[in-house]
């Protein structure tokens, strides 16, 4: 599935993952491929990504939003 990870003056990350792990306002949570859509808020913690060889990433945040559906998902944070 892909991902976008923008801040409000640069792309933080864009290409393809296997799971994504949110700080969600009601506690964390993931996505995974053919997700049903979402629309949800994001509250102060680490984005966790990984990338379809196994490898991950982690970029702290301080709040967002992530809308996605179709495998295909936007994260907005600050």
């Amino acid at each position: 599935m892909k991902i976008k990870i923008t801040k409000p003056d640069n792309i933080l990350f864009e290409g393809d993952v296997k799971l994504v792990q949110l700080p969600g306002t009601g506690g964390k949570f993931e996505i995974l491929e053919n997700h049903a859509p979402i629309i949800s808020t994001l509250e102060s913690g680490d984005i966790r990504i990984v990338l379809p060889d196994d490898t991950e990433q982690t970029y702290p945040i301080r709040g967002g939003v992530v809308k996605g559906q179709q495998n295909d998902f936007m994260l907005l944070v600050q």
